[in-house]
């Protein structure tokens, strides 16, 4: 009932040169990838990148592992992951309907130091988060805020009353008049 099988449990089945050389292999293709192929700025990424990367992470593990039978197959998968990537960001970046269906549209969130509370219920965002994204930003209060947005990548960017140069016509040229 209480019996552990020990040599399952830490037995090793392939050579541990092997398993050097594999996680050497993919430790250095993934860095070349991510280093020379996907650059992106830390704070821009998005939920495909997140998507991408869990799914890197997991085909990359049976290459370590062996479950996949040569470092070539768990390479191939990588490759071909980071080029569809590659391929829906070049998309994205070319064809505007594509972008359109990729990134969401920013959410307005406050407008007129008024919250639109609509906005809050369908991004699930509890005043507690929102307060504290807002306090990133320097503002105590939703009332000193002009316009709020929610970005497809989860950030929120504003404008404050205080920072209008022109708060008469700032309503009519801010994103959250258009």
């Amino acid at each position: 009932m209480f019996e552990v099988d020990w040599q399952h449990l830490f037995g090793v089945e392939t050579s541990l040169l092997e398993l050097f050389i594999r996680g050497t292999f993919m430790y250095w293709f993934l860095f070349a990838m991510f280093r020379f192929v996907m650059r992106r700025e830390a704070g821009a990424v998005g939920i495909a990148d997140i998507l991408i990367i869990v799914i890197i992470a997991d085909a990359s593990q049976n290459a370590l592992s062996d479950d996949y039978k040569s470092i070539t197959e768990g390479v191939v998968i990588v490759a071909t992951l980071i080029f569809w990537n590659v391929f829906t960001n070049w998309l994205s970046f070319t064809w505007r309907p594509f972008e359109r269906f990729a990134e969401h549209d920013p959410l307005p969130i406050i407008r007129n130091g008024r919250l639109i509370e609509g906005s809050l219920k369908r991004e699930m965002l509890t005043m507690d988060e929102l307060h504290s994204k807002l306090r990133e930003q320097g503002v105590e209060r939703i009332d000193e805020v002009r316009w709020a947005f929610m970005e497809s990548d989860g950030q929120i960017s504003l404008r404050k009353f205080k920072d209008d140069p022109h708060p008469r016509s700032a309503a009519r040229r801010s994103p959250a008049a258009q």
